[in-house]
């Protein structure tokens, strides 16, 4: 993966380098599950759907170096990007360091295990379903309430 710097995370976004930034992410599948977005208010609910190439049991994609070629509206976080999406999680390690926040006391960075995110219920592993056997995303609106 290259060498991470220690503490890397504790950096500006834009001073990680490409191992550091995929380093970062905590893992939670949150991000690769359907949201929905009302129409007159602008409110983003979120279900427990996953796309089709998220592991439901481990929360991890299934081919995350070629998912755009089977997803093509997968999106790719960048700096930049993660300080416009709206629906990032508030427990997202990327969004929590573009707010100047330090990363939650559960992500394994801080504990050295991906357990402790597990343990804590900011990770969707087991807890969601494929967006191939769903059906109406209206039937799956889910509260992911995460420290």
């Amino acid at each position: 993966m290259g060498a991470l710097r220690d503490r890397f995370w504790e950096l500006e976004l834009d001073a990680l380098t490409r191992p550091e930034w995929e380093a970062l992410c905590d893992g939670c599948g949150r991000c690769c599950l359907h949201k929905l977005e009302d129409d007159d208010t602008g409110e983003i609910v979120e279900t427990n759907v996953a796309c089709k190439l998220l592991d439901t049991g481990t929360a991890q994609c299934r081919d995350y170096r070629h998912r755009k070629a089977f997803v093509p509206d997968c999106l790719r976080l960048t700096p930049r990007l993660v300080k416009e999406v709206p629906w990032l999680p508030a427990s997202c390690a990327y969004r929590r360091r573009a707010e100047g926040k330090p990363l939650p006391d559960w992500h394994y960075l801080r504990t050295g295990s991906r357990d402790a995110m597990v343990e804590a219920g900011a990770c969707v592993a087991g807890r969601c379903i494929s967006e191939t056997v769903a059906g109406p995303l209206e039937h799956h609106l889910a509260d992911w309430d995460t420290p």
